[in-house]
């Protein structure tokens, strides 16, 4: 597992490497690359220049082309430069021959995501989900650097005649995904028995893109202190706390943030930590309405939901965050050209999402604490419909307590 760690004192001057096809634009392209950068930082390293290049498809040996892969060669030697990270996942021939002609470091999107959660796991469930990511993203690569595993198991009796390295590689791997699912379905049933242990009462979840202000919401909410910081995933392991408003108590879940080209293999691992998202009640999903590409990345979640959660129905209300970081520019009354994205402002936003959906989506600021009460309000009378039809007998309570309240 060394090649994934990356430590603060190994902090390492990197290159980001992307392309422009017909599938994915030059902005499109740039944006995917900004992300990757702010990966790599999260990661520990240092992104110091970005290289692009125009192709219908990716080289089947070296990603991009003879003369870009020469230039990125020539600006290595120059700046001194330890990594290259590509934002697309890599073949291992394709790793061999970019390590041969570049003679650094070589990292693809998903070695690097793999690297950011094995640093970030606390739990034991935690480092389970990302050593099993980690060895089945390692076994169809292992032609590269994997040698000599057979010292981690002893030799005797556990070697085949004729076997040659790579087969012996491939079986203690295949054994270790083997035990390490083993012991993710011991913990699927200890937190399935938790899960049932916390009795009907209703689950809101948390959901949303990597970095859009879960954490932050989930302390203001449950006035806990659950770790958040301005980092891609600084939430791994699920935290759930018990929340009550007014006279509502209901159970309350941050989880994992969700990212563009997250690893298939990676996203099956942490089955455990998703079937959160699964068992809730009602998801609030938190946007980041200051980032450019925010309706994108209410796509992406979205069909996360559907493709592994099964929860793309689920009742949700969106919660647009950190609207004391929008900023927009106004176009000139004599500029004739098509409004974008940018010329947008958040009153325009606003009107067109709470149309699109009514009573379902609420403005905040987190970090000013701008709109809570607003969302407390629209979160309880939510949790009010649920609990009332789990619990019809208590609908009178809620009525008497509403009353007295006036």
């Amino acid at each position: 597992m060394k090649e994934f760690i990356l430590t603060k004192q190994e902090t390492e001057k990197t290159v980001l490497v992307g392309l422009i096809t017909p599938a994915q634009n030059e902005a499109k392209a740039n944006e995917y690359l900004d992300e990757l950068a702010f990966l790599a930082e999260t990661a520990g390293a240092q992104p110091v220049k970005k290289f692009l290049q125009r192709l219908d498809t990716p080289n089947s040996r070296t990603f991009v082309g003879t003369g870009k892969l020469q230039e990125i060669k020539e600006y290595i030697a120059e700046n001194e430069i330890g990594m290259v990270i590509f934002d697309d996942d890599l073949s291992s021939k394709q790793v061999q021959n970019i390590e041969r002609e570049l003679q650094v470091k070589i990292l693809d999107r998903t070695s690097l995501i793999l690297d950011i959660f094995a640093a970030r796991a606390q739990t034991a469930n935690a480092k389970t989900q990302v050593e099993l990511a980690q060895y089945q993203y390692l076994l169809p690569r292992l032609t590269r650097l994997w040698t000599h595993l057979e010292r981690q198991r002893g030799g005797i009796g556990m070697r085949g005649p004729g076997e040659t390295q790579i087969e012996t590689d491939r079986r203690i791997i295949l054994d270790k995904i083997s035990r390490l699912k083993e012991e993710l379905q011991h913990i699927d049933r200890q937190k399935s028995m938790q899960r049932k242990n916390r009795g009907k009462m209703v689950r809101v979840a948390l959901v949303g893109y990597t970095n859009v202000g879960k954490s932050t919401l989930m302390n203001l909410m449950s006035k806990s202190e659950v770790f958040a910081e301005n980092k891609l995933f600084a939430t791994l392991d699920t935290t759930v706390r018990k929340v009550i408003i007014d006279n509502l108590p209901f159970l309350l879940t941050d989880t994992v943030g969700f990212i563009r080209k997250l690893p298939t293999h990676l996203v099956e691992s942490f089955k455990s930590t998703l079937d959160e998202v699964r068992d809730a009640d009602l998801l609030l999903h938190i946007v980041d309405i200051s980032h450019p590409a925010f309706e994108e990345q209410i796509e992406v979640v979205n069909r996360t939901l559907q493709e592994v959660c099964n929860s793309a129905d689920k009742p949700m209300i969106i919660v647009f965050n950190k609207i004391d970081a929008f900023t927009y520019i106004e176009k000139a009354p004599d500029d004739l050209t098509p409004r974008t994205r940018e010329n947008i402002s958040l009153e325009e936003l606003k009107e067109t999402w709470m149309a699109k959906m009514h009573d379902n989506c609420i403005f905040i600021s987190a970090h000013e604490k701008t709109n809570i009460e607003e969302l407390k309000e629209m979160l309880y009378q939510r949790v009010k419909e649920i609990h009332t039809t789990r619990f019809p007998y208590n609908d009178f309570l809620f009525q008497k307590y509403e009353t007295d309240e006036e």
